[in-house]
């Protein structure tokens, strides 16, 4: 491919995709308007990586034209950049629309008008299924588990928009998926799971995981909202990277579909409950914390059936939850002061 453009290139996705497409000497163009926690320094990263291959344009979403001119040649487009966090959505619901639903709608129409039919994939979230009260949970000493979906909820799950965040990125799902059936355009929607991994500056409401770890590494006060026996399956980044790479190469196969992308249920892991005793081994000591309570459209269980994904991208996730908080513990021990 000539040219590559990622959408929120300098975020914690975008940025290690970014380093991926580089390292095997493809074009890559990053578009981000560097307002995300950390941005700056994956972009700094990037620049001081890879020099005057690493180009930027420091722009939004929301300027329909800005993302026009940029996907005019492109011959693929990975749209990562969005407004993440719940909390932030019902604090600023327009601000939120503005950016996952209208942004999105405008990376869409910009790959429609470039003629390329580009490749289009798009980072959609779990939220899209909102708290999905109808499936029976039961609570377990550490956890709380799904009674009948013992593996794990797949794509056949209903929608259910719950909160601001969950109808803008599931206007924007919707959107991806349609502009296949309407217009042809090779789009793919990944339903993505918890993910984690190096360059992520989680922040309290938005990557709890990489959150947890930065906060207890600095001494910083850590909130459990709900009773902390929520259960996530986990993803690595270099796993969903591959996952994309995977999509990608098998495109006239998979043009149109959405994926639930997600550890499944061989990693998951309950938020407060069965991760503390993981963090605090790794730390060497007890780590305090206060309770919240429950956030909107928080699920008790979010854990994917993700057959779907293996049986058509080939594709399965290789590191463990246990290896991959090691991993990211890790980086954010040996790089603490980018937290300062």
């Amino acid at each position: 491919m000539d040219k590559i453009l990622v959408t929120g290139g300098c975020g914690f996705i975008g940025c290690n995709y970014v380093d991926r497409l580089l390292a095997r000497g493809q074009r890559v163009v990053a578009f981000d308007n560097l307002s995300r926690r950390g941005a700056e320094k994956n972009a700094e990263w990037l620049r001081a990586k890879y020099g005057a291959r690493f180009e930027l344009i420091p722009a939004d979403i929301r300027d329909a034209r800005a993302i026009a001119d940029a996907a005019r040649d492109a011959d693929a487009i990975y749209h990562f950049a969005a407004q993440v966090a719940v909390t932030t959505s019902v604090a600023d619901p327009r601000t939120d629309f503005e950016i996952n639903a209208l942004g999105t709608f405008n990376v869409l129409e910009a790959a429609r008008a470039s003629g390329r039919n580009p490749i289009f994939l798009f980072a959609s979230t779990n939220k899209v299924y909102g708290g999905m009260e109808e499936v029976i949970v039961v609570e377990r000493a550490t956890r709380y588990a799904y009674r009948d979906l013992t593996g794990g909820a797949s794509e056949a799950q209903p929608l259910d928009f719950h909160s601001p965040y969950g109808c803008s990125k599931g206007a924007a799902d919707q959107y991806v998926r349609d502009y296949q059936r309407i217009y042809g355009l090779r789009t793919v929607v990944f339903r993505q799971s918890a993910i984690y991994g190096q360059r992520q500056f989680g922040v309290e409401d938005q990557g709890w995981l990489a959150w947890f770890i930065i906060a207890a590494v600095l001494g910083k006060p850590i909130t459990i909202y709900g009773d902390g026996k929520q259960v996530r399956d986990m993803l690595f980044i270099d796993d969903l990277l591959d996952a994309y790479d995977a999509a990608t190469a098998r495109i006239e196969h998979v043009a149109g579909k959405v994926y639930n992308i997600g550890g499944g249920p061989a990693n998951t892991i309950s938020v407060w409950m069965e991760f503390a005793p993981m963090l605090e081994k790794l730390l060497g000591r007890e780590i305090p914390f206060t309770r919240g309570d429950w956030r909107p459209g928080d699920q008790k269980v979010c854990v994917y059936d993700i057959s779907k994904a293996r049986r058509d991208l080939g594709w399965t996730p290789r590191v463990s939850v246990s290896d991959g908080v090691e991993k990211l513990y890790r980086w954010v021990a040996a790089n603490n002061a980018l937290f300062g």
